[in-house]
Protein backbone atom coordinates (compact mmCIF):
# COMPACT_ATOMS: atom_id res chain seq x y z
CA UNK A 1 0.00 0.00 0.00
CA UNK A 2 2.73 2.39 -0.93
CA UNK A 3 3.72 4.42 -3.56
CA UNK A 4 3.86 0.52 -5.98
CA UNK A 5 0.20 0.14 -5.09
CA UNK A 6 -1.50 0.68 -8.67
CA UNK A 7 -5.42 1.26 -6.93
CA UNK A 8 -5.30 2.06 -3.29
CA UNK A 9 -9.00 2.00 -2.87
CA UNK A 10 -9.94 -1.19 -4.90
CA UNK A 11 -7.71 -2.52 -2.26
CA UNK A 12 -9.79 -1.89 0.49
CA UNK A 13 -12.43 -3.65 -1.41
CA UNK A 14 -10.51 -6.93 -1.60
CA UNK A 15 -9.36 -6.57 1.59
CA UNK A 16 -13.84 -6.84 2.80
CA UNK A 17 -14.13 -9.22 0.20
CA UNK A 18 -11.83 -11.34 1.29
CA UNK A 19 -13.54 -10.89 5.23
CA UNK A 20 -16.53 -12.51 3.37
CA UNK A 21 -15.13 -15.67 2.33
CA UNK A 22 -14.09 -15.93 5.85
CA UNK A 23 -10.52 -15.31 5.35
CA UNK A 24 -8.65 -13.15 8.44
CA UNK A 25 -6.54 -10.47 7.26
CA UNK A 26 -3.12 -9.34 8.87
CA UNK A 27 -3.32 -5.38 8.49
CA UNK A 28 0.42 -4.41 8.68
CA UNK A 29 0.39 -0.40 10.57
CA UNK A 30 2.75 1.76 8.87
CA UNK A 31 4.48 -0.69 6.86
CA UNK A 32 4.76 -0.04 3.38
CA UNK A 33 1.96 2.32 4.17
CA UNK A 34 -0.04 0.01 5.53
CA UNK A 35 -0.34 -3.03 3.96
CA UNK A 36 -2.04 -6.11 4.19
CA UNK A 37 -1.07 -9.57 3.97
CA UNK A 38 -3.71 -12.23 2.88
CA UNK A 39 -3.08 -16.13 2.92
CA UNK A 40 -3.70 -16.91 -0.56
CA UNK A 41 -7.11 -18.85 -1.18
CA UNK A 42 -8.81 -19.80 -4.14
CA UNK A 43 -10.25 -17.35 -6.41
CA UNK A 44 -8.08 -14.32 -4.17
CA UNK A 45 -5.43 -13.92 -7.31
CA UNK A 46 -7.92 -14.10 -9.79
CA UNK A 47 -9.84 -11.31 -7.96
CA UNK A 48 -6.88 -9.11 -7.26
CA UNK A 49 -6.44 -8.80 -11.01
CA UNK A 50 -10.09 -8.21 -11.74
CA UNK A 51 -9.79 -5.16 -9.51
CA UNK A 52 -6.64 -4.01 -10.95
CA UNK A 53 -5.10 -4.76 -6.97
CA UNK A 54 -1.38 -4.96 -7.24
CA UNK A 55 0.05 -7.37 -5.17
CA UNK A 56 3.13 -9.38 -4.00
CA UNK A 57 3.79 -13.48 -3.20
CA UNK A 58 6.20 -14.33 -0.67
CA UNK A 59 6.99 -17.34 0.83
CA UNK A 60 6.52 -18.73 3.97
CA UNK A 61 10.04 -17.63 5.20
CA UNK A 62 9.60 -14.39 3.62
CA UNK A 63 6.47 -13.88 5.55
CA UNK A 64 8.27 -14.83 8.87
CA UNK A 65 10.90 -12.52 8.28
CA UNK A 66 8.07 -9.41 7.76
CA UNK A 67 5.95 -10.48 10.57
CA UNK A 68 9.60 -10.57 12.45
CA UNK A 69 10.13 -7.08 11.24
CA UNK A 70 6.96 -5.84 11.71
CA UNK A 71 6.53 -6.59 15.45
CA UNK A 72 9.99 -5.51 16.50
CA UNK A 73 10.79 -2.94 18.81
CA UNK A 74 12.85 -1.41 16.92
CA UNK A 75 10.10 -0.40 14.49
CA UNK A 76 6.96 1.66 14.50
CA UNK A 77 5.13 -0.62 13.31
CA UNK A 78 2.36 -3.19 14.21
CA UNK A 79 0.33 -6.35 13.17
CA UNK A 80 -3.49 -5.83 13.78
CA UNK A 81 -5.57 -8.38 12.69
CA UNK A 82 -9.29 -8.41 10.95
CA UNK A 83 -11.41 -11.04 11.29
CA UNK A 84 -15.03 -9.85 10.72
CA UNK A 85 -16.64 -7.43 7.71
CA UNK A 86 -18.39 -4.97 9.46
CA UNK A 87 -21.63 -4.51 8.63
CA UNK A 88 -22.34 -0.78 6.74
CA UNK A 89 -25.17 1.68 7.14
CA UNK A 90 -25.03 4.82 5.47
CA UNK A 91 -27.53 7.49 6.74
CA UNK A 92 -29.04 9.19 3.68
CA UNK A 93 -32.74 10.38 2.60
CA UNK A 94 -34.22 8.48 -0.52
CA UNK A 95 -33.96 11.78 -2.31
CA UNK A 96 -31.86 12.74 -4.93
CA UNK A 97 -29.65 15.89 -4.03
CA UNK A 98 -27.95 17.79 -6.10
CA UNK A 99 -24.45 16.77 -4.52
CA UNK A 100 -22.50 13.77 -3.97
CA UNK A 101 -21.22 12.35 -0.62
CA UNK A 102 -17.58 11.22 -0.67
CA UNK A 103 -18.57 7.94 1.62
CA UNK A 104 -20.75 6.69 -1.07
CA UNK A 105 -18.11 7.30 -4.08
CA UNK A 106 -15.76 5.47 -1.82
CA UNK A 107 -17.78 2.57 -1.05
CA UNK A 108 -18.99 2.04 -4.52
CA UNK A 109 -16.37 2.36 -6.50
CA UNK A 110 -14.12 0.16 -3.81
CA UNK A 111 -17.02 -2.00 -4.36
CA UNK A 112 -17.63 -2.39 -0.57
CA UNK A 113 -21.06 -3.32 0.36
CA UNK A 114 -23.34 -1.00 2.70
CA UNK A 115 -26.85 -0.17 3.16
CA UNK A 116 -29.18 3.08 3.08
CA UNK A 117 -30.79 4.13 6.26
CA UNK A 118 -32.72 7.54 7.51
CA UNK A 119 -34.70 8.69 10.10
CA UNK A 120 -38.05 6.42 10.28
CA UNK A 121 -35.38 3.09 10.06
CA UNK A 122 -33.35 4.83 12.97
CA UNK A 123 -36.07 5.58 15.17
CA UNK A 124 -37.38 2.13 14.63
CA UNK A 125 -34.70 0.37 16.13
CA UNK A 126 -32.43 -0.24 13.12
CA UNK A 127 -28.94 0.75 13.99
CA UNK A 128 -28.53 -2.36 16.03
CA UNK A 129 -28.25 -4.44 13.01
CA UNK A 130 -25.03 -2.45 11.91
CA UNK A 131 -21.75 -2.03 12.96
CA UNK A 132 -20.33 1.23 11.19
CA UNK A 133 -22.59 4.19 10.52
CA UNK A 134 -21.57 7.50 8.15
CA UNK A 135 -24.23 10.36 8.29
CA UNK A 136 -24.46 11.69 4.87
CA UNK A 137 -24.10 15.38 4.59
CA UNK A 138 -26.87 16.17 6.53
CA UNK A 139 -28.09 19.54 8.67
CA UNK A 140 -28.94 17.48 12.36
CA UNK A 141 -30.27 21.26 13.86
CA UNK A 142 -33.25 20.97 10.86
CA UNK A 143 -32.28 24.01 9.04
CA UNK A 144 -32.24 22.55 6.19
CA UNK A 145 -27.98 22.93 5.00
CA UNK A 146 -28.97 26.66 5.34
CA UNK A 147 -29.39 26.72 1.71
CA UNK A 148 -31.67 29.71 2.12
CA UNK A 149 -30.65 30.93 -1.29
CA UNK A 150 -32.28 27.59 -2.93
CA UNK A 151 -35.55 27.56 -0.93
CA UNK A 152 -37.45 27.90 -4.15
CA UNK A 153 -35.57 25.21 -6.37
CA UNK A 154 -37.75 21.56 -6.75
CA UNK A 155 -35.33 19.56 -4.68
CA UNK A 156 -35.21 22.10 -2.00
CA UNK A 157 -39.06 22.29 -1.20
CA UNK A 158 -39.18 18.47 -1.64
CA UNK A 159 -36.41 17.91 1.30
CA UNK A 160 -38.67 20.26 3.16
CA UNK A 161 -41.78 18.90 2.87
CA UNK A 162 -40.24 15.00 3.30
CA UNK A 163 -38.35 16.28 6.54
CA UNK A 164 -41.63 17.70 8.05
CA UNK A 165 -43.53 14.51 7.28
CA UNK A 166 -41.33 12.51 8.74
CA UNK A 167 -41.29 14.27 11.76
CA UNK A 168 -45.01 14.41 12.25
CA UNK A 169 -45.29 10.66 11.59
CA UNK A 170 -42.87 10.22 14.67
CA UNK A 171 -44.77 12.96 16.68
CA UNK A 172 -43.06 16.14 15.95
CA UNK A 173 -44.11 18.92 15.50
CA UNK A 174 -41.13 20.72 14.21
CA UNK A 175 -37.85 19.00 12.22
CA UNK A 176 -35.65 20.03 14.40
CA UNK A 177 -37.08 18.06 16.99
CA UNK A 178 -37.02 14.81 14.72
CA UNK A 179 -33.72 15.67 14.02
CA UNK A 180 -32.63 15.78 17.67
CA UNK A 181 -34.59 12.67 18.22
CA UNK A 182 -32.78 11.02 15.71
CA UNK A 183 -29.37 12.43 16.95
CA UNK A 184 -30.04 11.14 20.42
CA UNK A 185 -30.39 7.58 19.15
CA UNK A 186 -27.09 7.50 17.35
CA UNK A 187 -25.23 8.82 20.09
CA UNK A 188 -26.90 6.02 21.98
CA UNK A 189 -25.73 3.82 18.96
CA UNK A 190 -22.47 4.66 20.00
CA UNK A 191 -22.29 4.59 23.54
CA UNK A 192 -23.64 0.33 22.98
CA UNK A 193 -20.55 -0.21 20.95
CA UNK A 194 -21.70 1.53 17.32
CA UNK A 195 -18.65 3.22 15.16
CA UNK A 196 -20.13 6.76 13.79
CA UNK A 197 -17.82 8.40 10.85
CA UNK A 198 -19.28 11.76 9.55
CA UNK A 199 -17.85 14.54 6.97
CA UNK A 200 -18.62 18.05 6.19
CA UNK A 201 -22.05 19.22 7.82
CA UNK A 202 -22.56 16.07 9.59
CA UNK A 203 -19.98 16.39 11.93
CA UNK A 204 -20.81 20.03 13.05
CA UNK A 205 -24.76 19.95 13.48
CA UNK A 206 -24.95 16.86 14.98
CA UNK A 207 -22.75 17.87 17.78
CA UNK A 208 -24.72 21.43 17.67
CA UNK A 209 -28.30 19.88 17.67
CA UNK A 210 -26.94 17.22 21.01
CA UNK A 211 -26.07 20.87 22.71
CA UNK A 212 -29.26 22.62 22.12
CA UNK A 213 -31.50 19.91 23.23
CA UNK A 214 -33.00 22.32 25.05
CA UNK A 215 -33.02 25.33 23.32
CA UNK A 216 -34.65 26.42 19.86
CA UNK A 217 -31.51 27.62 17.84
CA UNK A 218 -33.45 27.72 14.40
CA UNK A 219 -34.50 31.13 12.91
CA UNK A 220 -37.92 31.45 12.06
CA UNK A 221 -37.43 31.70 7.84
CA UNK A 222 -37.00 27.59 8.61
CA UNK A 223 -39.63 26.83 11.38
CA UNK A 224 -41.93 29.45 11.62
CA UNK A 225 -40.68 30.69 15.26
CA UNK A 226 -38.13 32.54 16.53
CA UNK A 227 -34.88 31.42 18.54
CA UNK A 228 -34.97 31.22 21.73
CA UNK A 229 -34.06 34.85 23.46
CA UNK A 230 -31.64 32.63 26.40
CA UNK A 231 -30.53 29.99 23.74
CA UNK A 232 -26.71 30.34 24.04
CA UNK A 233 -27.21 29.87 28.38
CA UNK A 234 -29.27 26.63 27.59
CA UNK A 235 -26.65 24.71 25.75
CA UNK A 236 -25.05 22.30 27.15
CA UNK A 237 -22.18 21.29 25.88
CA UNK A 238 -21.48 18.14 27.88
CA UNK A 239 -24.16 16.19 25.58
CA UNK A 240 -21.87 16.98 23.01
CA UNK A 241 -19.25 14.18 21.65
CA UNK A 242 -16.32 16.27 19.94
CA UNK A 243 -16.64 20.02 20.17
CA UNK A 244 -17.32 22.96 23.18
CA UNK A 245 -18.07 26.34 23.74
CA UNK A 246 -19.23 26.86 20.44
CA UNK A 247 -21.73 29.24 19.14
CA UNK A 248 -24.65 28.79 16.91
CA UNK A 249 -25.42 30.97 13.83
CA UNK A 250 -29.01 32.38 14.17
CA UNK A 251 -28.37 33.91 10.94
CA UNK A 252 -30.90 32.00 8.53
CA UNK A 253 -28.99 33.82 5.44
CA UNK A 254 -25.29 32.82 6.63
CA UNK A 255 -24.39 29.69 5.15
CA UNK A 256 -22.58 28.65 8.21
CA UNK A 257 -23.99 27.08 11.71
CA UNK A 258 -21.76 27.78 14.00
CA UNK A 259 -18.42 29.15 14.93
CA UNK A 260 -16.69 25.57 14.60
CA UNK A 261 -16.19 25.57 11.40
CA UNK A 262 -13.06 27.49 10.06
CA UNK A 263 -14.37 27.63 6.61
CA UNK A 264 -12.15 28.02 3.40
CA UNK A 265 -8.53 29.44 3.55
CA UNK A 266 -8.05 33.24 3.36
CA UNK A 267 -8.06 34.57 -0.29
CA UNK A 268 -4.78 34.24 -0.30
CA UNK A 269 -4.47 30.54 0.17
CA UNK A 270 -7.58 29.42 -1.90
CA UNK A 271 -5.17 27.39 -4.21
CA UNK A 272 -5.76 23.89 -4.36
CA UNK A 273 -1.70 23.56 -4.23
CA UNK A 274 -1.14 26.06 -1.41
CA UNK A 275 -3.91 24.40 0.71
CA UNK A 276 -2.85 20.73 2.55
CA UNK A 277 -3.07 19.29 6.00
CA UNK A 278 -0.92 17.09 8.21
CA UNK A 279 -1.20 13.72 9.34
CA UNK A 280 0.06 13.11 12.66
CA UNK A 281 1.85 9.78 12.81
CA UNK A 282 1.22 7.70 16.05
CA UNK A 283 2.84 5.03 18.03
CA UNK A 284 1.68 1.67 15.82
CA UNK A 285 2.13 -0.46 19.16
CA UNK A 286 0.95 1.41 21.88
CA UNK A 287 -1.74 3.99 20.06
CA UNK A 288 -3.02 1.15 17.64
CA UNK A 289 -6.86 2.97 16.59
CA UNK A 290 -5.76 6.42 15.19
CA UNK A 291 -2.47 4.81 13.83
CA UNK A 292 -5.21 2.27 11.64
CA UNK A 293 -7.06 5.48 11.05
CA UNK A 294 -4.19 7.46 9.60
CA UNK A 295 -2.90 4.57 7.17
CA UNK A 296 -1.49 6.21 3.92
CA UNK A 297 1.11 6.10 1.70
CA UNK A 298 0.97 10.16 2.31
CA UNK A 299 1.85 12.07 5.19
CA UNK A 300 0.76 15.46 4.13
CA UNK A 301 -2.52 15.48 1.95
CA UNK A 302 -4.10 17.66 -0.55
CA UNK A 303 -6.48 20.03 0.98
CA UNK A 304 -10.64 20.54 0.02
CA UNK A 305 -13.22 22.34 1.66
CA UNK A 306 -17.19 21.84 2.33
CA UNK A 307 -19.85 23.49 4.09
CA UNK A 308 -18.00 22.28 7.15
CA UNK A 309 -14.02 22.37 6.02
CA UNK A 310 -12.46 21.93 9.28
CA UNK A 311 -12.56 22.79 12.75
CA UNK A 312 -11.34 25.50 14.71
CA UNK A 313 -8.93 23.79 17.52
CA UNK A 314 -10.14 25.79 20.46
CA UNK A 315 -13.85 24.16 19.72
CA UNK A 316 -12.05 20.53 20.05
CA UNK A 317 -12.85 18.89 23.34
CA UNK A 318 -9.41 18.35 24.95
CA UNK A 319 -10.01 14.25 25.26
CA UNK A 320 -10.61 13.86 21.31
CA UNK A 321 -7.72 12.68 19.40
CA UNK A 322 -6.31 14.81 16.47
CA UNK A 323 -6.06 12.48 13.82
CA UNK A 324 -4.47 15.81 11.25
CA UNK A 325 -4.31 19.38 11.01
CA UNK A 326 -3.88 22.31 8.40
CA UNK A 327 -0.57 23.67 10.30
CA UNK A 328 -0.37 27.02 8.64
CA UNK A 329 -3.87 27.96 10.05
CA UNK A 330 -3.82 26.38 13.60
CA UNK A 331 -7.47 24.29 12.22
CA UNK A 332 -8.62 20.45 12.27
CA UNK A 333 -9.22 18.58 10.08
CA UNK A 334 -9.53 15.14 11.10
CA UNK A 335 -10.45 13.48 14.70
CA UNK A 336 -11.01 10.77 16.73
CA UNK A 337 -12.96 10.05 20.04
CA UNK A 338 -14.60 7.35 22.34
CA UNK A 339 -17.74 7.71 23.81
CA UNK A 340 -19.07 4.32 26.17
CA UNK A 341 -18.05 1.37 24.31
CA UNK A 342 -18.20 2.97 21.02
CA UNK A 343 -16.07 5.66 18.99
CA UNK A 344 -16.69 8.40 16.39
CA UNK A 345 -14.59 9.66 13.89
CA UNK A 346 -15.04 13.01 12.00
CA UNK A 347 -13.93 14.48 8.49
CA UNK A 348 -13.53 17.95 7.80
CA UNK A 349 -14.74 18.73 4.43
CA UNK A 350 -16.73 17.93 1.36
CA UNK A 351 -14.78 15.66 -1.71
CA UNK A 352 -11.18 14.96 -1.13
CA UNK A 353 -10.53 14.76 -5.14
CA UNK A 354 -13.08 18.12 -5.74
CA UNK A 355 -11.52 20.85 -4.17
CA UNK A 356 -14.31 22.61 -3.89
CA UNK A 357 -17.28 20.96 -5.27
CA UNK A 358 -20.76 22.78 -5.67
CA UNK A 359 -24.04 22.11 -5.48
CA UNK A 360 -25.21 21.04 -8.89
CA UNK A 361 -21.47 19.73 -9.67
CA UNK A 362 -21.18 16.24 -11.25
CA UNK A 363 -19.69 13.30 -9.02
CA UNK A 364 -16.16 12.64 -9.14
CA UNK A 365 -14.95 9.85 -10.70
CA UNK A 366 -12.93 7.63 -8.45
CA UNK A 367 -11.04 5.75 -11.56
CA UNK A 368 -9.47 8.82 -12.52
CA UNK A 369 -8.85 9.08 -8.37
CA UNK A 370 -6.86 5.78 -7.61
CA UNK A 371 -4.58 6.57 -5.60
CA UNK A 372 -5.93 9.34 -3.77
CA UNK A 373 -4.71 9.98 -0.03
CA UNK A 374 -7.67 11.82 0.91
CA UNK A 375 -9.96 8.96 -0.17
CA UNK A 376 -8.22 6.28 2.03
CA UNK A 377 -8.85 8.14 4.93
CA UNK A 378 -12.54 7.22 4.49
CA UNK A 379 -11.80 3.69 4.03
CA UNK A 380 -9.03 2.90 6.53
CA UNK A 381 -12.37 3.94 8.97
CA UNK A 382 -14.62 0.77 7.06
CA UNK A 383 -12.20 -1.30 7.92
CA UNK A 384 -11.43 -0.26 11.33
CA UNK A 385 -14.30 -2.24 13.30
CA UNK A 386 -13.38 -5.41 11.66
CA UNK A 387 -9.87 -5.09 14.04
CA UNK A 388 -11.82 -3.65 17.42
CA UNK A 389 -14.35 -7.01 17.02
CA UNK A 390 -11.08 -9.29 17.36
CA UNK A 391 -9.69 -6.90 20.31
CA UNK A 392 -12.98 -7.37 22.20
CA UNK A 393 -12.76 -10.72 22.21
CA UNK A 394 -9.61 -11.33 23.60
Amino acid sequence: MDNSQSDHLKAYGAVYWSLQKGETVDWLLNYRGGSFLISDFPGLRNELAVRGTYYETLSGTEVAQMVAEVESNRANTALVRLETPPRIAVYAPEQTLPWDDAVLLALKYAEVPYEMIYDDDILSGALGSYDWLHLHHEDFTGQYGKFYQYRNMAWYIEQQREAEHAAHRQGHRKVSQLKLHVSQTIKQYVSEGGFLFAMCSGTDTYDIALAAFAADIVPSEYDGDPVDPDAISKLDYSATLAFENFTPSFNAAEYEHSDIDAGPPPPALQNPALDYFTLFEFSAKWDPVPTMLTQNHMAIVPGFVGQTTSFRKRFVKPEVVILAEIPQRDEVKYLHGSYGQGTFTFYGGHDPEDYQHFVGDPPTDLSLHQNSPGYRLILNNILFPAARKKKQKT
